[in-house]
């Protein structure tokens, strides 16, 4: 068994690497540029939204309450559409401080978790590719399965969440080679 705090230097190393990386994809390569979609009469519908002064959250339209789901009301009001849901976010100017640095905590959780889990199942001295397997599928399933529930019940598009997956495959493999080589001896 390996402690975490014997993994620090794999848990952030790899938070570095994972955090760069992602930040390379996201604003050079061209594949997540069609991830969001343009909203026709862009103007219109926040004019049309902006009396409401919607405080930031999720929300979904219709929303449901117990039983309505085979209520003839509510399915008429559902088929009518548009249905769905959304995302409001605070006023003022867009700040990418804060989400950047929840970025780097989340990178470094899943450091965390892939060395709980690869130290509990891996002895020091290990093999560099028992513990790349380990610390690759736990980073991979927290960089990337659980944004298969979004497009399952929220719907959101399919080939944003395979996009994503790979990104997770990508940030998986730089996880887990850091643990492979930094493994200790």
């Amino acid at each position: 068994m390996v402690s975490i705090a014997s993994l620090w230097l794999p848990i952030l190393l790899s938070a570095v690497a994972v955090f760069v990386v992602s930040s390379v994809i996201h604003m050079v390569l061209p594949y997540h540029k069609s991830d969001y979609k343009k909203l026709p009469a862009e103007d219109g519908v926040m004019d049309a939204l902006r009396p409401f002064d919607l405080a930031p959250g999720d929300y979904m339209f219709p929303l449901p309450s117990a039983g309505d789901m085979k209520n003839p009301a509510f399915v008429e009001k559902y088929s009518k559409g548009p249905a769905g849901s959304l995302t409001i976010l605070p006023k003022g100017p867009w700040s990418m401080g804060s989400s950047l640095s929840q970025w780097f905590l989340y990178c470094v959780v899943v450091g965390i978790t892939a060395a709980y889990i690869s130290g509990r199942a891996l002895p020091a001295g290990s093999h560099y590719l028992k513990v790349f397997r380990f610390a690759g599928a736990t980073a991979f399933y927290g960089y990337a399965l659980a944004l298969w529930q979004n497009t399952i019940w929220y719907k959101k598009n399919w080939m944003t969440t395979l996009k994503s997956t790979f990104d997770g495959l990508i940030y998986a493999l730089l996880t887990a080679g850091f643990f492979g080589w930094l493994w200790p001896r």
